[in-house]
């Protein structure tokens, strides 16, 4: 069954765990603009979003001089965007998605590349529909390269593509004496991927500002026919993607992605199972199973309420909105993005093409020690607001001055 609704209006506490999880963080009177509100609604009103773009952003990628220049700043464009755009949960769910359908700057240094990447995780940030979304973004050069389809040809399939769609996008490995494909379905599906490749650009010096775009040569496709999930056919790139999005098994896979973005690390597999009914039976209509969920009872119960351990990007950004978006110098933000690398999380390097883990793996002695410096170099530096009144975070029950205090 689908997942129960949250069955009251939003208390203080409500409100604020809801925008710590879709906003990053939150100040008091953003709070107390939820406070009564239903919890429907608000998750509603969160997943609309508009083309608007943080205002005056200082990095323009375009200007690197180097490959390298041009990925700092890339970085820090984004960190910006999530820091101070007017669509924080657009935001949150493009660093959600860049964790699942995951590529790496170590073999794409490409800045039209990377542009068109991060495009696509925002049009589709709550996409009505996975499917698309999935072809869209394996279509994207960034991906095409990251997974060396550009390699995948007629007679000699490559079938890195193949064998990630199925186990990190889409369907998952299963469980063991049960898995969800079998290495014929990598194989054929590697064969159903041939062609596709893409033009322009490059990683070197002398063109990673070039533009590139997705091309297929039919030249170099096996048009075949291929058996892929159980489906036989002269199958091609979009029938792969087509059968592997809508596999009964990748609505329970994105559920869980999604639950332990937003729910917990390790998330009720019924409350997943709930979700994955919504996915099915609104053929993968991402905004849909997203509104459900951000207004469950499940999202709002109590121990789920400090059930995540941040990422170092997330952490960052959330200290920063959360004392009302205090505008930090370009090198401040710059300096945050390295930071963030430090503490195990550099944007667009995940350390593995499965992502980052996440969850326990984000703490240890060393990062612990580098979160507690960001929080107080940005809580008592020079740009940090000043405190005018209690937030509304603390519980009602607890005396005014002791929340004070806690502060």
């Amino acid at each position: 069954m689908s997942l129960t609704p949250h069955p009251q209006t939003l208390s203080p506490e409500d409100a604020a765990h809801f925008l710590r999880r879709t906003a990053f963080g939150a100040t008091d009177a953003q709070i107390r603009a939820l406070v009564g509100q239903d919890a429907r609604a608000v998750a509603e009103d969160a997943l609309k979003f508009d083309a608007r773009t943080a205002p005056g952003n200082p990095f323009d990628p375009s200007t690197g001089a180097t490959p390298g220049a041009m990925l700092q700043l890339t970085r820090a464009a984004w960190l910006f965007e999530m820091m101070y755009s007017p669509n924080p949960l657009r935001e949150r769910l493009a660093l959600t998605w860049s964790n699942h359908f995951v590529i790496g700057t170590d073999k794409v240094k490409n800045h039209p590349a990377l542009a068109a990447y991060l495009g696509v995780l925002r049009q589709h940030a709550a996409s009505p529909s996975f499917e698309r979304f999935t072809l869209e973004i394996a279509q994207t050069p960034a991906m095409l390269r990251y997974l060396d389809n550009d390699r995948n040809k007629k007679g000699k399939p490559n079938e890195n593509f193949a064998r990630e769609l199925m186990e990190l996008f889409t369907l998952g490995l299963g469980t063991p004496g049960h898995p969800n494909y079998t290495e014929q379905d990598v194989r054929e599906g590697a064969r159903a991927l041939t062609g596709w490749s893409f033009e322009g650009g490059g990683n070197v010096k002398t063109n990673y500002l070039r533009p590139v775009k997705a091309s297929f040569n039919p030249r170099q496709h096996d048009d075949g026919s291929k058996t892929y999930l159980g489906q036989t056919g002269k199958l091609d790139f979009g029938d792969v993607i087509r059968i592997a999005a809508t596999h009964p098994q990748t609505a329970v896979f994105v559920s869980r992605k999604l639950h332990r973005a937003f729910v917990a690390d390790t998330p009720d597999e019924g409350a997943v199972q709930g979700s994955a009914e919504t996915f099915r039976r609104t053929n993968g209509n991402l905004a849909a199973v997203l509104e459900e969920l951000l207004s469950s009872a499940v999202f709002y119960a109590p121990q789920n309420r400090a059930s995540i351990i941040r990422g170092p990007v997330e952490y960052i950004v959330g200290v920063v909105r959360t004392l009302g978006q205090p505008k930090l110098e370009a090198r401040q933000l710059l300096n945050l993005t390295q930071t963030a690398g430090k503490m195990g999380q550099l944007l667009l390097q995940p350390d593995t093409v499965k992502g980052w883990d996440g969850g326990r793996e984000w703490i240890n002695d060393s990062t612990l020690l580098t979160r507690m410096q960001v929080a107080a170099a940005l809580a008592l530096g020079k740009t940090a607001p000043k405190s005018a009144s209690c937030p509304a975070i603390w519980p009602s029950s607890a005396p005014r001055t002791a929340r004070c205090r806690r502060l």
